[in-house]
């Protein structure tokens, strides 16, 4: 993988640089590979907008990704590494020794003809790749692709780069530090993936130009100052002002600082430390 940058001979290459994963194929899986129903432009099932600034986007290819890694105790080798539009890490395409096919998100080191397996027992050795409950796993091993309930599939460091970090395991909980500093149990029943993931240097590209966004399916984002006092709180005024008052959404909610997870959700009892460290739970 590398940051490409072009010769400036536009004003959009001056200030590109794209990411360019190493990948051995360019095209996808034709069992694996969906067509994507027309995108929802962030409205609900009544056509309320419901998440602002989505739409448009360039058309994409659905890819099956497995997170459940449930196909225990056969080998599987990798046959190539390739890309996915619909997230930052590349993905692996395993072929099984009964010749099922699937796809996995690529650890960095993971190369073309490893062999990786998901098993419920303890490995000779622990390869890159390899999916194991988070009771197997060595102590302070980094790992991805983490389940927050056994049999859900991953839910925890599934972008590129990241990693979470096993630090204790004790009475059936395996206490991890995830990639935001945020410390929590989980059940130690829950699988994970040995290794970092793939594609790490993502987040050092510059798209350069505003219409590559509107190729993600962003849409601009009008700042509520500039707006008329009645779409915006923080609107009018006569000259340029903020309002003189505290950075608020169009409907009056804080926009810094203000807490926004339910204070009594059963999940907040197994988080021990929190992102921003100031609140620590005991027991």
């Amino acid at each position: 993988m590398a940051i490409v940058r072009t010769r400036p001979i536009t004003v959009t290459q001056r200030y590109q640089a794209l990411n360019r994963p190493s990948l051995t194929v360019a095209r996808s899986e034709p069992s694996l590979t969906a067509a994507r129903s027309h995108g929802c432009s962030g409205r609900n099932c009544h056509g309320r907008i419901t998440m602002r600034r989505r739409g448009g986007g360039h058309r994409r290819l659905l890819r099956a990704v497995d997170f459940r890694r449930d196909k225990l105790d056969i080998e599987a080798r990798v046959r190539h590494i390739a890309y996915d539009p619909n997230r930052s890490a590349t993905i692996a395409l395993l072929v099984y020794a009964d010749g099922e096919k699937r796809y996995i998100p690529a650890p960095e080191g993971l190369a073309v003809g490893d062999r990786v397996m998901s098993s419920n027992q303890p490995p000779q050795d622990y390869r890159v790749g390899w999916s194991l409950p988070l009771s197997l796993v060595p102590m302070a091993m980094a790992i991805h692709c983490v389940e927050l309930l056994p049999g859900r599939g991953a839910q925890l460091a599934r972008g590129a780069g990241t990693s979470v970090q096993l630090l204790a395991l004790e009475a059936g909980k395996a206490t991890l530090k995830l990639p935001s500093g945020e410390i929590r149990r989980v059940d130690s029943r829950c699988r994970a993936t040995l290794g970092v993931l793939g594609n790490g240097e993502h987040n050092q590209s510059s798209l350069g130009k505003a219409g590559r966004n509107r190729w993600l399916g962003k849409r601009p984002r009008v700042r509520g100052v500039v707006m008329n006092p009645v779409d915006h709180p923080m609107g009018g005024g006569e000259g340029r002002t903020s309002g003189g008052g505290h950075p608020v959404s169009p409907w009056g909610q804080l926009a810094k600082g203000l807490p926004t997870r339910k204070r009594f959700r059963n999940a907040n009892t197994q988080i021990l430390l929190r992102r921003n460290g100031k609140k620590l739970r005991k027991g």
